[in-house]
């Protein structure tokens, strides 16, 4: 099925140069032109992509996001105001996945979408992540570092795979701590500290297979993985 991308633009004019761009790629849309209405019709339509402008009114973009994100894990895209570096850091941090700013190239934000989906409808019909070198297996519990001289398979922890697999159904997200414990550690206490640890091991394991510098630290947020060393 075509993919339906929900935008929620409070700016009749920017919603309908999106809506337009994104119907000429060939994707199906819907429009919200407030926060909650956005809720409603991501609840009742699940789109595959939401495109979430920051300054909605009822609800902001702020609020959206975060009740998007506890609800599942529907690509977003913040769409953000030129210049402000500390909206596109909270968006990240927030669980948004990929951001554009003001004023909107219509063709660059179409590709922008089109990545992303590629990205995540990809891997939920194959059952396998691919994010740069690493190929993940989510079926098996399989990691592999695919480079040119060849594939070297990880020896991972349930621990371990599970924070992989987490952060590669979403690379270039910033996962907070806390993202990472409910994700990985549902109904169990855990201490920020042995999120640390379990990291730490990964990105070693990474390093020794030729993956050097795809999981990142962001300082003062969390982690993030590259799409390349």
């Amino acid at each position: 099925m075509t993919p339906l991308v929900l935008i929620a633009e409070s700016d009749a004019e920017t919603a309908d140069g999106l809506d337009a761009s994104l119907r000429r790629e060939g994707f199906r849309t819907a429009l919200a032109a407030d926060g909650q209405a956005a809720l409603n019709l991501q609840a009742s339509l699940r789109p595959d992509l939401i495109l979430l402008g920051v300054d909605l009114p009822v609800r902001d973009g702020w609020d959206v996001l975060g009740e998007v994100r506890r609800r599942d894990e529907t690509p977003v895209i913040m769409v953000a105001a030129e210049g402000q570096s500390g909206e596109r850091l909270q968006a990240l941090r927030i669980g948004a996945d990929d951001y554009v700013t003001r004023p909107l190239n219509l063709t660059e934000t179409a590709a922008h979408v089109q990545a992303l989906l590629r990205r995540t409808l990809g891997a939920q019909k194959g059952g396998v992540l691919r994010v740069g070198p690493l190929e993940v297996q989510l079926d098996n519990y399989l990691v592999s570092v695919v480079l040119r001289e060849g594939r070297r398979r990880l020896d991972l922890t349930l621990t371990e795979f599970r924070i992989l697999a987490h952060m590669a159904r979403a690379p270039l997200r910033v996962f907070s701590r806390a993202d990472i414990m409910q994700a990985c550690f549902p109904n169990q206490d855990v201490l920020e500290r042995t999120i640390d640890s379990h990291v730490s091991h990964l990105r070693r394991k990474l390093e020794t297979s030729g993956a050097a510098g795809l999981l990142r630290n962001v300082r003062g947020v969390g982690y993030r993985l590259e799409l390349e060393g």
